[in-house]
């Protein structure tokens, strides 16, 4: 199974990039950090066509796994990731071909905050839009960082959630 991880921080070398090493040494992956990449907000004339967000959906097509790590930004995924989901819409309106060609495909979601607590409700936007594009979900993990690293609980935690939920054949 060909997988990506798409990281969604405004740091590329912050907490959730720790998390996606992590990821790294539990299944082979790449990476694609959407920090690297000019991707404008949807707009409903479909004004920014010219941006990377077409070129990024035609490489993610090449993998089965989508795994999204996003810090947790405001109870929420960060503004980069949203505008990234947002921007699905164009697959859905004008780019119909790209839009079919996620059924059938995997996705996953993990989050890193600075806290154990989980925001409520944080994965419905990831589950939701998986259903909606017909991508098969294989669940989510919340991980913290606390100083600096993540504690024995989160590698154990991931580690699991790689094995039972990553590791699709």
């Amino acid at each position: 199974m060909k997988t990506i991880i798409i990281q969604g921080s405004s740091r590329s070398k912050g907490n959730s990039s720790k998390i996606v090493e992590l990821i790294k040494k539990g299944i082979q992956a790449d990476v694609l950090d959407l920090k690297t990449k000019t991707i404008h907000p949807f707009t409903y004339d479909h004004a920014h066509m010219d941006d990377d967000f077409l070129p990024t959906m035609n490489l993610l097509l090449n993998y089965d796994l989508m795994v999204f790590v996003t810090p947790v930004y405001w109870y929420s995924m960060s503004g980069i990731m949203k505008n990234f989901f947002d921007r699905i819409t164009d697959c859905l309106q004008i780019e119909k071909d790209i839009g079919r060609k996620l059924r059938g495909k995997n996705m996953a979601a993990i989050s890193c905050g600075s806290e154990s607590s989980q925001v409520e409700g944080f994965f419905i936007p990831f589950r939701e839009s998986a259903g909606y594009l017909g991508m098969n979900y294989q669940g989510d993990l919340h991980t913290w960082i606390e100083d600096k690293h993540p504690s024995q609980m989160v590698i154990n935690n991931l580690q699991t959630f790689i094995q039972q939920n990553l590791t699709i054949t």
